[in-house]
């Protein structure tokens, strides 16, 4: 929610503030790219990105009650979640291919595969009646 809060608050001096709070380096290389990056960012792009974790929490949230009380639903969901990733980490290994990236894919691949397969055979052992 720190997206939202920077659309009411002076982004420069809050963003130097939290510098100081984290005990970074504000002449640090990669701390000065963030916020030049972050410096560059408008107010609307702001709320989109508050909107979109406020929906990502919430989603998470449903998964992990779902998920608590034993919901054959949560487990769907679950797969759906974890697969969404999948497009956006192709996109990034067709960028730029990496021994990182690929590993990432392939172990969020294999996770998927891993919930689908265990799913079915849940299904088949009978607990598809919860």
């Amino acid at each position: 929610m720190a997206a939202l809060y920077l659309v009411h608050h002076d982004m420069a001096r809050t963003l130097a503030r939290w510098v100081v709070r984290l005990h970074l380096h504000p002449g640090n290389h990669y701390v000065d790219r963030v916020l030049g990056g972050l410096g560059a960012v408008d107010p609307r792009t702001l709320r989109e990105v508050g909107a979109g974790t406020f929906v990502y929490a919430g989603v998470f949230l449903t998964e992990g009650v779902g998920l608590l009380l034993r919901r054959r639903w949560a487990e769907y969901l679950t797969v759906c979640v974890t697969g969404s990733f999948l497009p956006l980490e192709l996109y990034q290994l067709g960028r730029h291919v990496s021994l990182s990236r690929l590993i990432i894919v392939g172990v969020n691949l294999a996770i998927v595969l891993y919930l689908v397969v265990r799913l079915r055979a849940d299904r088949r052992a009978g607990r598809a009646s919860r």
